[in-house]
């Protein structure tokens, strides 16, 4: 009896190692990038949230794929053109608004595709903190402007932010000087007849205008100014988008071709902003990464607190993506397949 128990164990030793095995050689095959035998190059985009996004897509490819990646550093112009060419694969943010006519005509020559939103709803506008309209009882903060809605109720709040250098006036905090949006803005305060009431304060860089606005919020302070997102700034920060007159196309052209002869201004529009690929790499490459990066999709409030998570922790893209692998589990599980999520939190033990 104990010899035949002795075979049937030995039996089950190498049934289970032949499973092993199967498994191992299903996993390996699966898990070698489809056979593309080099990196997948990334567009490095010089701002966060191209980097952040990067950083999660490139762990999601080498570890759930078996994938090789690598990025090259620019800005938007030469990356897309490396994308024409090529020399660059996925760019992980195609702000099409920004380089319209150069991304429609790279689609209609069939370079490039377009893979669909990475989040759709980037803003831009004037905000306020909300303390300062519903007040903070927590912080001791009471509302000072409960009826501040719209940029047209700015005039009678303008002693809020007074301007340490001209104390007649409000500050408003414009885009970073030579910016398209700093522009714009000089357009929207001469149409809304904001400058009788502020100065308009133009920052020199980005850090000086996040640092302006934190600033006054940790104070408790009131703060009226330019921002976009998705930022950090407004994942940390609980600000107040303020209303002004619906986008329209026409109201937009002439805002952004007139300047400050424009006769009419209104919002910001809210951009799509998407994936795209290299036409030739997207041929080349296995289906299924191509079925991952089109799953693709986040938020502009998801990145925004991911980006206040690597600002509040002094982390890198990398370290931030690790944390949405590790928290946002339901969300990335949907732009795989079940063995590549399965690979996919084995590595993150």
């Amino acid at each position: 009896m104990f010899e035949n128990t002795r075979k049937t164990n030995k039996g089950l030793m190498f049934l289970m190692m032949a499973v092993v095995l199967t498994l191992g050689v299903g996993f390996a095959q699966e898990a070698d990038c489809g056979g593309f035998d080099r990196p997948i190059v990334f567009a490095g985009l010089d701002w966060d949230s191209a980097q952040l996004h990067n950083a999660i897509a490139q762990y999601i490819l080498e570890e759930g794929y078996g994938c090789q990646t690598d990025a090259i550093p620019g800005s938007t112009v030469p990356m897309l053109q490396g994308m024409i060419r090529g020399d660059i694969d996925v760019t992980m943010e195609i702000w099409a608004e920004n380089v319209r006519e150069a991304w429609d005509e790279a689609l209609a020559n069939e370079q490039v595709l377009d893979l669909g939103v990475n989040f759709p709803d980037a803003t831009q506008g004037f905000f306020v903190p909300r303390y300062l309209i519903e007040g903070d009882v927590e912080r001791g903060i009471e509302a000072l402007a409960p009826n501040l809605k719209a940029v047209s109720d700015l005039p009678q709040y303008a002693e809020l932010f007074k301007d340490p250098e001209e104390p007649d006036k409000g500050r408003f905090y414009n885009c970073i000087i030579g910016w398209g949006c700093e522009e714009v803005n000089n357009a929207k305060l001469e149409v809304y007849g904001l400058n009788e009431y502020f100065t308009n304060f133009r920052p020199g860089t980005g850090v000086a205008l996040a640092s302006s606005m934190e600033g006054a919020y940790l104070r408790g302070r009131p703060w009226l100014g330019y921002y976009w997102g998705p930022t950090w700034v407004l994942g940390k920060l609980d600000m107040v988008m303020l209303e002004e007159p619906e986008w329209s196309q026409a109201c937009w052209d002439e805002l952004t071709s007139a300047g400050s002869e424009a006769t009419q201004a209104c919002a910001y529009p809210t951009l799509v902003v998407t994936v795209g690929v290299n036409k030739s790499f997207a041929d080349a490459i296995d289906p299924a990464v191509i079925d991952f990066l089109t799953a693709y999709e986040t938020s502009n409030a998801l990145v925004s607190e991911l980006l206040a998570y690597m600002q509040d922790n002094d982390v890198g893209p990398e370290a931030a993506a690790k944390y949405f692998l590790e928290t946002q589990a339901e969300l990335w599980s949907a732009w795989v397949s079940e063995d590549v999520a399965a690979r996919l939190q084995a590595s993150l033990q």
